[in-house]
């Protein structure tokens, strides 16, 4: 088997469609079609099928699929290996992020990746999104999850703490929340990315509750929402690394501190996909991250 033909299979598989494969590859649609009919006739079964969103490998097609990844990986490993014989590290890394968490607390760690390994072409996305890291040609993502995905291979790298915290002159003009009912009547500020009603969890030893509140303003820009909360629009519920220098400056006041908050997780994952090996640039890049992190 012409293993040229294989590797197309592997993209055409990946992309999902024929048009995306020739995006992909700079070839025509019409090119790829071919191809794919020739190696289905030379083997005389069918490698993939139509569904109504995507094209999918049939069992032969998937066994094909694995091997002719494996062997992708293999050469892009071995193609590494000899590049870096005699240079420094190189290669190209597709980084996705949260949109909070990368810009508030992860622009100086890959500042510092870079100046550090040159080499290494990285691309970083700011989205909140994991469905489907495939499609997006991700390499490596780091999300704050309840649960890793488990289609996803996952390293747990930290944890994130969520507070609420208000201005000091909304509570001036309010006085102090003292239990955590008081939540229900007060202008509040928080990421939206679940919809306009927000699923609180607090935990105070062995209490748990559950509040459902709806943001007066809400947004998954988390620089907004740090300045909404300093400018006294609400009591702000998000984690601790988008109001910490709030808090230390004055700026916020940390309240119902006996409880602890979690809005849609609090465990920080490094994620990519099961059956794409990471390249030495990406393992690399994400050595580097879990290290900062912890």
């Amino acid at each position: 088997m012409d293993a040229n033909a294989l590797q197309l299979l592997v993209e055409i598989v990946d992309a999902g469609s024929l048009a995306e494969a020739a995006r992909r590859l700079k070839m025509t649609r019409a090119n790829i079609s071919y191809h794919l009919n020739q190696l289905e006739r030379a083997l005389g079964t069918q490698l993939v099928r139509r569904t109504p969103r995507r094209l999918e490998a049939t069992e032969v097609g998937q066994r094909l699929y694995l091997r002719g990844q494996a062997i992708q990986q293999e050469l892009l490993a071995a193609r590494e290996e000899v590049t870096t014989l005699s240079q420094s590290l190189r290669g190209r890394v597709r980084l996705s992020v949260p949109s909070g968490y990368g810009h508030l607390v992860m622009t100086d760690w890959l500042i510092a990746f870079k100046r550090q390994y040159s080499g290494i072409v990285l691309q970083v996305l700011f989205e909140n999104r994991v469905d489907d890291l495939l499609r997006d040609e991700v390499d490596v993502a780091v999300r704050v999850l309840p649960e890793p995905p488990q289609a996803l291979v996952a390293r747990e790298i930290g944890r994130a703490r969520y507070v609420a915290c208000a201005a000091p002159t909304l509570i001036a003009a309010r006085g102090m929340p003292q239990a955590l009912d008081d939540l229900h009547h007060w202008p509040m500020v928080a990421s939206s990315m679940l919809g306009a009603q927000i699923r609180l969890l607090a935990t105070r030893g062995t209490e748990h509750r559950v509040l459902r509140l709806e943001p007066t303003l809400g947004s998954e820009h988390y620089p907004f929402l740090r300045s909404a909360i300093a400018a006294g629009l609400g009591i702000g519920i998000t984690p601790d690394y988008v109001v910490a220098d709030l808090l230390q400056g004055g700026q916020a006041v940390a309240l119902l501190q006996d409880w602890e908050f979690d809005l849609y997780g609090t465990r920080l994952y490094l994620l990519h996909m099961p059956n794409r090996l990471p390249t030495r640039a990406a393992r690399t890049l994400i050595d580097f991250i879990a290290e900062r992190a912890g």
